[in-house]
């Protein structure tokens, strides 16, 4: 038992470090799950390396690669500005159609993508006298819903570290879970931050002008926007030819999904950019740098590490120490509440890839659905990213207005917070204890 506990306690010391530190957690995390299983498991360093999650890999390689393409091409640029141009002049519908956007584009590969739409969505509130506050919520929400699709990162994570786990969960739930989720939140925002007063239409501008007058700042991920007016947007046909692409890859894991044939949507996504890099090898060079080795990096040192902790039944310790709570709903409302706590703080995908394998144990009961638990954890761990002191919520404070500034971030921290209690009340009370009754 000493060895168990003494590699969950470095497992949790790198974790906490690294986040203090701000350095990168895969880097460290792979040669010390080495070292760890090496000298505390006396685990081959091959059975070691063996555990490297190569399955994620592909996955995460392939998709972020189709999709910088699409970027590269100046794709998803023009989808923005043409979904933007049929806003019209209404800015009760702006907040609706940047959520609707945010969803869009984070499930194009990266959660964080969405943050394009930052230097355009928050200097449009403030011409139109938009609550910061509502648009920010609208693009936090946003891309927090469409990050658990099957073709963006939180989902290909979730789902895939689930599988590795053997924990039976459809590709589609946690897209599903989250974006039910998310879009309550932005409803109850909505009204909350001055929707009532948008939709009287005390507040109106004429927003084609805007989009065609407006300087849009670079974004912090993805580039700069074009400053075109919406009407003059035209797509080429390389453009068109990415969106088919982009249809087909969606329409073809779905097929195949639900037909049980089993869908490699990495393999899919590999062969859709080849195809597409064949035809424009400029767009197909310049994608390569963006494949996001980051966070296949994070991903692939976190469950290296957690796999030796499994070979060492340090899983199973953790397991029973659950079961010793009596209760495990209970149980799975404290991991679900660390998930949502650390995730304020730190990176989203690291806590996924780490608590995702550690809640094994409770499924392994047969008091709590798998798939439920999965999907809760899942959410909780990424309706928190709103918070100032993540990537989302400080890039939105950033672009903020200075007079704003101190306003958003106070409200921020408040909303972070909150949903660190909300996101598991909500979930395992609706979801995770209807599912286990009824399982």
């Amino acid at each position: 038992m000493a060895f168990q506990i003494t590699a969950l306690a470095i497992f949790a010391g790198v974790f906490a470090i690294c986040s203090i530190r701000k350095v990168h957690i895969g880097i460290f995390m792979f040669p010390i799950a080495c070292g760890v299983g090496m000298w505390l498991a006396h685990l081959p360093l091959d059975d070691v390396v063996a555990g490297f999650p190569l399955d994620i890999l592909v996955l995460l390689v392939g998709v972020t690669y189709f999709f910088a393409i699409a970027q590269v091409n100046g794709t998803i640029e023009g989808l923005i500005n043409i979904v933007i141009s049929k806003v019209g002049s209404h800015p009760a519908a702006l907040p609706v159609a940047f959520f609707c956007i945010a969803a869009v584009v984070s499930s194009m590969g990266s959660p964080l993508a969405s943050l394009v739409l930052a230097p355009i969505a928050l200097p449009m509130a403030k011409r139109f006298a938009i609550d910061p506050m509502l648009m920010a919520v609208a693009l936090g929400c946003g891309g927090a819903s469409g990050s658990f699709a099957p073709t963006s990162l939180f989902g290909i994570v979730t789902y895939g570290t689930a599988k590795q786990a053997d924990i039976p969960i459809s590709p589609f739930a946690p897209l599903l879970v989250s974006l039910g989720m998310n879009l309550v939140l932005f409803i109850g925002a909505y009204f909350v931050f001055g929707g009532r007063t948008l939709i009287s239409g005390s507040r109106s501008s004429d927003m084609r002008a805007s989009v065609g007058s407006m300087e849009v700042q670079q974004s912090p991920t993805s580039g700069p926007l074009t400053t075109a007016s919406a009407e003059k947007v035209k797509l080429t046909g390389m453009q068109w030819l990415t969106c088919a692409c982009i249809l087909i890859l969606g329409l073809g894991v779905i097929a195949l999904t639900v037909s049980r044939l089993g869908a490699n949507l990495g393999v899919l996504a590999f062969a859709f950019g080849a195809f597409l890099t064949f035809i424009d090898p400029d767009s197909g060079k310049a994608a390569i740098p963006k494949i996001d080795w980051s966070t296949v990096l994070l991903v692939g040192g976190i469950i290296t590490f957690v796999e030796v902790l499994q070979t060492m039944g340090a899983v199973d310790l953790l397991g029973d120490g659950a079961s010793k709570i009596g209760s495990t709903i209970l149980a799975a409302f404290i991991i679900c509440f660390i998930g949502g706590l650390v995730s304020a703080f730190a990176s989203t995908t690291g806590i996924l890839a780490a608590l995702v394998p550690l809640a094994l144990p409770l499924v392994a009961t047969g008091e709590v659905s798998g798939w439920a638990l999965i999907c809760s954890l899942a959410v909780c761990s990424s309706i928190v990213d709103l918070s100032p002191f993540s990537t989302v919520g400080a890039t939105f404070v950033a672009m903020t207005e200075e007079s704003q500034k101190e306003r958003v971030t106070r409200l921020l921290i408040r909303w972070g917070l909150t949903m660190v209690i909300v996101g598991p009340v909500v979930l395992v009370g609706l979801l995770v204890l209807p599912a286990s009754l009824l399982s």
